[in-house]
């Protein structure tokens, strides 16, 4: 049985890079006496795989990854046994069932992902910045230098910004993500940053990931839909 796990990550546990959370939900797995399965062969190991690895210094309330399991559980009984052994500021939110196919792994579905971005307290680029933020999307292009591992260029981000507004004091914003589009939030910021003519401040932001989603539109006529609603609960 193939599960899909729904988990947040706040607090001081931010600053866990990906390899080591990977490495704390196989001993939680282990604790919580979940009956993973693992790979054949001379080095067996879970069967589970992380949809997107989350950046240090980033929280999150979406988060996923996939795992399968050689029995069945209940939904509310994983849940409730995995939480029972980890720390508090990182939580399982949820567990769905999904199908086994190999289009149906949640690093190869993700299209989009929600991000709550805020400003520590006196970093702020400038008064009134709230008012600005729509303009900024309203441009009809938005070029900022894009680094990888082995180049850099000038691009159009705007194509990977699909919404961005200010509420509250924070800049909501869905952006592109995953293997073939992916566009950080820290990027948009900066770009936003410049368009303001107010380079940020060192550390100047705080990020948090809301929420991830799978496309079963195109890319002309998206459908975002979040991972944890391909699945289905899991009854006793």
């Amino acid at each position: 049985m193939k599960v899909r796990i729904k988990f947040s990550k706040v607090g001081s546990m931010k600053f866990i890079g990906h390899l080591d959370m990977m490495r704390y939900f196989q001993k939680a797995i282990r604790r919580a006496e979940i009956d993973i399965a693992f790979s054949e062969g001379y080095s067996p190991h879970m069967i589970m795989s992380f949809a997107s690895p989350l950046g240090v210094g980033i929280t999150s309330s979406g988060e996923y990854f996939d795992m399968e399991l050689s029995s069945n559980i209940s939904s509310k009984e994983l849940v409730e046994r995995l939480n029972a052994v980890m720390v508090e500021e990182v939580k399982v939110l949820s567990a769905c069932k999904i199908p086994e196919d190999k289009k149906n792994n949640a690093m190869a579905l993700i299209a989009a992902a929600d991000y709550t971005v805020t400003f520590r307290k006196g970093k702020e680029p400038c008064e009134n910045w709230e008012n600005k933020v729509e303009d900024f999307y309203n441009q009809e292009q938005i070029m900022m230098l894009k680094k990888t591992k082995r180049s850099e260029k000038e691009v159009d981000i705007k194509p990977s910004i699909y919404g961005i507004f200010a509420e509250g004091g924070a800049v909501k914003m869905k952006v592109a993500a995953g293997s073939v589009h992916n566009l950080k939030p820290d990027l948009v910021m900066e770009a936003f940053a410049k368009y303001l003519d107010a380079p940020l401040a060192p550390f100047a932001l705080c990020i948090h990931r809301d929420e991830m989603y799978a496309n079963l539109g195109d890319e002309t006529s998206r459908k975002l839909i979040p991972l944890d609603e391909l699945g289905e609960k899991m009854y006793e």
